[in-house]
C-alpha cells in the first residue's frame, strides 16, 4: 500500500517543528517592531536588540535610505523583469560587480540574488562527479546543502583542525588520482555561531603540498575584517590565495543579495553555469543601486568600522572582565557560554526579555552539547557604550539566578508564559 506522502509530516514535524506550539511567536518567529536598530519593540515592550544583522549600522544611514528611496521611485520593485542572461542585465549590475571585485581584490565578480541559494549553486557548478570536496564539519547550512547535491566523494574535517584538514586532503588526493578529478576545499572566513575565523592562512599554506582550489564563505567577515573591510582573507594576509570568494549583502551591507568573486575565467564560467541565476529573475534595482551606495560608504567611511570595533571590544572585554566565557571568538560575533538545561535556558531568555529588556539569540542542544547554553550577540556600530553597560549588568543578574537555582526552580514548577 502506498502511504499518503503527508502522513510522515503529521507524525514527525522535525527537530524544531515539534516545539512550534510552545515556542512560535516568542522563542522562534518573534516579531520585532519599530524602527530597525538597537532599540525596538517586542510584545509591546521596548527592548535592547543584540540580534540584528546590521554590523555597520547602514540600515538606517540617511544616505542609504535616500538611495533606496530614489531607486524605488525611479524603477519600482519589478525592474528588471527577467533573468540577467535573457533580459534582466543592466549597467548598474555591471557597475556593482566591478566595484565589488575591486574591493575584494579579485579580477571579476558576479551578483547573486540570495546568499544561501547562491552558495548552493556555486558548489554545484564548480564540481563534477569526479571531483572531491573537503569541508569543515561546522560549515553553514548553505554549504552543507550545496555539498549534498554533489554526486562525487566528499570528506569533512574537524572544525578548524589542521591535522584533520591535512589527513582529509591526503584522502581526497588519493581519491582524485583515481577519478581523474580535482579537489574543492571549502571553509568560512568567520564561523557564525562561535565567532572564530577560519584558518585561512594555514589552509593557504597547505596549497604548497596539495593541489586544491579554495572556496571561502565570508558572510560575516566582509565589511568587518581587514584593513579596508575586504574580509577575513585580507585580515590574515591571504586574499590572493582564495580562489573563489563569496559573501552576502545581508550582514554588513544591510540588504538582500550576494556576490561571488574570482579570476575572470572562473566568473565567466559561473555566469553561464550558475543555475540559481540563469533561471531566476535578476536582482532588483532597489537592491542593486542601494548596494552601490552601501559599498561606497564601506569604502570611504572607515569611522563606521572603527565604531563597530569600539563596541565589539567594549562588549567582549567587559564580559571577560566579569568572568564570562566567550570562547575563542576573534570577530564581532560574541557568544556567551553558560551551563544549564534547556528548560533553564527558556526561563532565562524569558527573564531577559520581560524583566531586563534584552533581546538576543539563544542556542541549545542539539546545535551545541547538552548542558550548555549559548547566548549569541551581534554588536553593531549603532549600539552605544550605555547599551553595553546595561547588558553587562543584566548578564550578571541572570548568571546569579542560574547558579543559585532560581531558573531551575521556576522551570520545574511552571511553564514559561510566552503569550
Amino acid at each position: 500500500m502506498v502511504k499518503d506522502l503527508f502522513e510522515r509530516i503529521q507524525e514527525n514535524k522535525g527537530p524544531l517543528g515539534k516545539w512550534a506550539s510552545q515556542a512560535e511567536g516568542y522563542y522562534v518567529f518573534p516579531k520585532l517592531e519599530g524602527e530597525l536598530g538597537p532599540r525596538m519593540q517586542f510584545h509591546g515592550k521596548n527592548i535592547l536588540n543584540w540580534s540584528l544583522n546590521d554590523y555597520l549600522g547602514l540600515a538606517n544611514h540617511p544616505e542609504v535610505r535616500k538611495a533606496d528611496t530614489e531607486a524605488a521611485i525611479q524603477f519600482g520593485a519589478a525592474y528588471p523583469m527577467g533573468a540577467r542572461m535573457m533580459s534582466g542585465h543592466t549597467t548598474y549590475h555591471e557597475q556593482l560587480e566591478n566595484e565589488l571585485a575591486s574591493f575584494v581584490m579579485k579580477e571579476s565578480a558576479y551578483l547573486l540574488n540570495f546568499g544561501y541559494q547562491g552558495m548552493v549553486s556555486i558548489i554545484d557548478a564548480l564540481v563534477t562527479k569526479n571531483d572531491i570536496i573537503v569541508y569543515d564539519v561546522d560549515s553553514h547550512a548553505c554549504i552543507i546543502d550545496g555539498v549534498r547535491l554533489h554526486m562525487g566523494k566528499r570528506f569533512t574535517y574537524k572544525h578548524n583542525d589542521l591535522e584533520s584538514m591535512e589527513k582529509n586532503l591526503q584522502r581526497a588526493t588519493k581519491m582524485a588520482e583515481e577519478t581523474g578529478g580535482g579537489i574543492l576545499f571549502i571553509t568560512e572566513g568567520v564561523f557564525g555561531m562561535r565567532g572564530q575565523q577560519g584558518k585561512l592562512k594555514e589552509i593557504a599554506a597547505l596549497k604548497k603540498k596539495y593541489n586544491f582550489r579554495l572556496l571561502v564563505d565570508d558572510a560575516h567577515g566582509f565589511g568587518t575584517l581587514g584593513k579596508t573591510g575586504a574580509g577575513a582573507g585580507e585580515e590574515q594576509g591571504v586574499q590572493d590565495d582564495i580562489d573563489v570568494y563569496f559573501s552576502t549583502f545581508a550582514k554588513s551591507m544591510a540588504n538582500i543579495g550576494a556576490f561571488v568573486a574570482a579570476d575572470k575565467t572562473v566568473i565567466d564560467y559561473l555566469k553561464y553555469n550558475l543555475r540559481s541565476q540563469m533561471f531566476a529573475k535578476a536582482l532588483p534595482m532597489i537592491q542593486t543601486i542601494g548596494s552601490l551606495k552601501r559599498l561606497e560608504l564601506l569604502r570611504n567611511s572607515s569611522s563606521i568600522k572603527d565604531k563597530l570595533w569600539e563596541n565589539v571590544n567594549a562588549l567582549q572585554n567587559g564580559l571577560k572582565e566579569k568572568g564570562f566565557n566567550i570562547g575563542d571568538t576573534n570577530t564581532c560575533i560574541t557568544p556567551v557560554y553558560l551551563e544549564g538545561s534547556i528548560p533553564e535556558a527558556m526561563v532565562m531568555v524569558n527573564d531577559l526579555r520581560e524583566n531586563y529588556g534584552i533581546f538576543l539569540s539563544i542556542v541549545v542542544y542539539p546545535v551545541i552539547p547538552k548542558g550548555i547554553i549559548l547566548l549569541r550577540m551581534i554588536p553593531t556600530a549603532s549600539h552605544t557604550l550605555a547599551d553595553i553597560e546595561e547588558t553587562l549588568t543584566a548578564f550578571e543578574a541572570i548568571r546569579e539566578k542560574l547558579t543559585n537555582g532560581t531558573y531551575k526552580e521556576i522551570a520545574e514548577r511552571t511553564t514559561v508564559d510566552v503569550s
